[in-house]
């Protein structure tokens, strides 16, 4: 009885269905990432609502938050996790500063003004809205970023 010589074995019909699929798949791993097809997918402006309502309800929580009125937590789907962090600290300098003083966390009073908003590319909206208070007024930057068809907010600067 003879045996088949080595190379002649190693061409066994499902050893060369296995190499391509191997090849095919490291060479996908290489080319694509997982984030380009599960990741945050930017939307055009055509798809994205009216960007005014979110401004104003947004100003409107950020300045409660720092004021500690309001949880940090409720704005969470709303805001990029770098904006989430950057309030977060935001929130803790404030609750030092209100104990120092001992003072209590109230709801502030405020009315909101001005609403100015320019589009610097399709997707992106950049806007400044004005919040005055009995004492001052102060201005709250804001850049909202069009992702899976909906406003998140990817800058918040109180002013």
């Amino acid at each position: 009885m003879t045996s088949l010589p080595a190379p002649a074995r190693a061409q066994h019909p499902s050893a060369r269905l296995a190499r391509p699929a191997q090849a095919e798949r490291r060479r996908t791993r290489e080319t694509f990432q997982e984030d380009d097809f599960f990741g945050h997918q930017p939307s055009s402006r055509k798809e994205l609502p009216d960007p005014e309502p979110l401004l104003i309800n947004l100003t409107r929580c950020v300045i409660e938050v720092l004021a500690g009125a309001r949880e940090l937590d409720q704005l969470a789907r709303w805001v990029s996790d770098d904006v989430y962090r950057h309030l977060l600290k935001r929130v803790v300098l404030s609750a030092r500063a209100r104990a120092v003083k001992g003072q209590p966390a109230q709801r502030p009073t405020f009315v909101i003004g001005r609403i100015m908003i320019s589009e610097p590319r399709d997707g992106v909206v950049e806007a400044v809205v004005i919040v005055h208070t009995r004492a001052r007024a102060r201005a709250v930057a804001i850049r909202l970023e069009g992702m899976d068809s909906r406003w998140r907010a990817s800058a918040v600067n109180v002013l």
